[in-house]
């Protein structure tokens, strides 16, 4: 289970609506205790996503043998150098990274392909749907253990 305040959900909408029609996607950061999660943070991120067939997923429907025809408008990629400065900022403040958001610019609020061949079991990770640049449907999702299927995750709004 996760916790967000409406203050931070709005803000993740708008994220998606500003960036629409490219996806958008940012970090969630707060406590934990035990099995629940507190959002205390959400943080913009940069999506630095380029096509390239390295970051396909095999078997991904966007896929045109082994190679992507999409970009920003469909994937989004957190940079390597950002994901370490989130570790040492963790370690350095307490405060946990919990998960990532990201928008998907007209299409629904789950997981695709792509999302289950890169991300971690244990993260929430929360989609806006943006539709004709409108905020839609939010949805959390964790990756089960085996990294086969996303299951929901309750979303507690305080």
């Amino acid at each position: 289970m996760i916790r967000a305040s409406e203050e931070h959900l709005t803000a993740i909408r708008n994220h998606g609506s500003e960036t629409f029609p490219n996806e958008c996607c940012g970090v969630l950061l707060g406590d934990v205790d035990g099995a629940d999660k507190t959002v205390l943070e959400v943080r913009r991120l940069a999506n630095v996503f380029e096509p390239s067939a390295e970051f396909e997923a095999t078997g991904d429907p966007d896929a045109v043998n082994g190679a992507s025809e999409v970009g920003q408008e469909r994937r989004y990629f957190v940079s390597p150098d950002e994901m370490f400065a989130l570790m040492q900022e963790e370690r350095r403040t307490k405060r946990k990274v919990l998960g990532f958001y990201h928008s998907h610019p007209n299409h629904p609020a789950r997981p695709s392909v792509y999302d289950r061949e890169w991300a971690s079991p244990w993260y929430t990770y929360i989609i806006v749907s943006i539709m004709s640049g409108h905020a839609r449907e939010l949805t959390a999702w964790q990756l089960n253990a085996d990294r086969q299927a996303f299951t929901a995750e309750t979303l507690l709004t305080e």
